[in-house]
């Protein structure tokens, strides 16, 4: 069998991995500490800590899709400079993954149980958009990330403002999502044009109502 088949089955392999681990309660440990750690718990009315626990569960799927989103494109990636990038970014979006499930539980809640549609929708977008060109799958990168930002600032001016341990998280996250969209822009990514990026907000919406409900 050849090397390159083995590297293929290697990343099949990884990939599925990522999957369980991203769909499993507590099988991803952080590399970072959680940026609530040292932040006093609020006492929240029940109202309050059912909103804050359905926002963190939102930004929660999210990552489960940002994962699958990553190990898509990393899948069907040309070049292997672009392949990496996309894994490193995975990588610390591991982190994200691990604070929201922390801070779900320390909130009494569970990650949607519709996380697993999301998984399969985003991996198949992601592996997508890296068939297409490196190019796009980079410019995806970044337009979903722009998603992303303008949910967390919405998040941060809804969650309580006395439940410091959730804006906490969130507040870190924006800054490594905004990262990580100069990052695929830089790169090489296509910059979409605002009505495919209005497209993609629709679609957020979507995730978005039902992640907080279910």
């Amino acid at each position: 069998m050849s090397d390159r088949a083995l590297s293929s089955i290697d990343q099949l392999i990884t990939g599925f991995d990522r999957a369980l681990r991203s769909l499993s309660r507590r099988t991803q440990p952080a590399a970072r500490p959680s940026p609530a750690q040292g932040k006093p718990e609020a006492e929240l009315s029940d109202d309050a800590q059912r909103h804050a626990a359905g926002l963190m569960r939102v930004n929660h799927s999210g990552e489960v899709c940002a994962q699958a989103l990553y190990q898509g494109q990393a899948l069907t990636a040309k070049l292997t400079d672009v392949r990496e990038e996309m894994e490193h970014a995975a990588d610390e979006e591991i982190d994200h993954l691990a604070w929201c499930e922390q801070r779900l539980n320390e909130l009494n809640s569970r990650p949607s149980l519709l996380n697993p549609a999301w998984y399969a929708l985003s991996f198949s977008i992601g592996a997508g958009a890296g068939l297409l060109s490196d190019r796009i799958s980079l410019g995806f990168v970044a337009a979903t990330e722009e998603q992303v930002c303008k949910h967390l600032r919405a998040h941060l001016k809804a969650l309580p403002e006395q439940d410091l341990r959730s804006r906490a998280v969130v507040s870190t996250m924006l800054e490594d999502e905004a990262r990580h969209a100069d990052r695929a822009l830089e790169a090489g990514g296509h910059d979409f044009p605002a009505p495919v990026k209005a497209g993609m907000t629709l679609i957020s919406r979507a995730m978005t109502f039902s992640s907080y409900r279910i």
